[in-house]
């Protein structure tokens, strides 16, 4: 073979190599392969983007975490959880005929319903701070309702054995506390029913069972509300009230 032909071969493959290699990709649609194709063409040496960074990925996640929102979170739940509990009981105890009069006009099941509806309010801000995105919002109603909670806890002289210390304090009035009581029990006898009954759902039913549903976010926390009114349809009709 010449010499001048094998140059120019030589030529005409170095040409092809030098050639930058085309992406396969499949078209968008059956029209214009070829300018598909011819548009998909990139350098066999592309150049980086992504600038170069001495930050590491533990200064990234430290710059993320916000430990001053912990603290503030933390004292406000310290301060909703104590303080008022304590205005509560002192209320009670050196302002106990300003209660009986303003309250006194109540019916038992009156405040009994304030008192559950204030607790399950709590329970369902606690739940939506974990499922919803909004948590900034959930988390203050959440240190509102506890602060209310246990302020109504403080007044009512809640505890394990609250029957004597109610009446010790309020005497013939000792139904305003007792009523107040019952509604906290009884939300949180309810939600306590519900996180067994959901959990025996987790361990028990199959993923491909339609039981399965049950244990979905907003499925169970409709549950969760049946459980509620269902605890309170039983202390308004299973005769408790009357040991109020």
């Amino acid at each position: 073979m010449p010499q001048s032909s094998q140059d120019a071969e030589q030529q005409e493959i170095a040409k092809l190599d030098s050639e930058p290699a085309a992406k396969p990709i499949e078209p968008t649609s059956g029209q214009n392969l070829e300018e598909e194709l011819a548009e998909n063409v990139v350098s066999k040496h592309p150049e980086a983007t992504i600038p170069e960074s001495d930050v590491s990925l533990a200064d990234i996640e430290r710059k993320q975490s916000h430990p001053w929102r912990w603290i503030v979170a933390i004292v406000l739940l310290l301060a909703a959880l104590i303080a008022p509990y304590w205005v509560g009981r002192s209320l009670a105890v050196n302002h106990t005929a300003a209660i009986t009069a303003n309250f006194g006009m109540l019916t038992s099941y009156g405040i009994a319903l304030v008192s559950w509806g204030v607790t399950t309010m709590l329970f369902v801000s606690l739940v939506m701070l974990l499922v919803d995105n909004h948590r900034v919002a959930w988390f203050l109603a959440f240190v509102v309702f506890l602060a209310l909670e246990q302020l109504i806890a403080g007044v009512s002289m809640f505890k394990l054995n609250f029957w004597n210390a109610t009446y010790v304090i309020y005497g013939s009035h000792a139904y305003i506390a007792n009523s107040a009581n019952l509604g906290i029990i009884a939300s949180a006898i309810a939600l306590a029913v519900f996180a067994l009954v959901w959990v025996g759902l987790l361990v028990v039913v199959r993923k491909d069972s339609p039981l399965n549903v049950l244990t979905h976010v907003w499925v169970s926390f409709i549950m969760l509300l049946v459980f509620e009114v269902v605890a309170l349809i039983i202390l308004f009709c299973g005769g408790f009230m009357a040991a109020a």
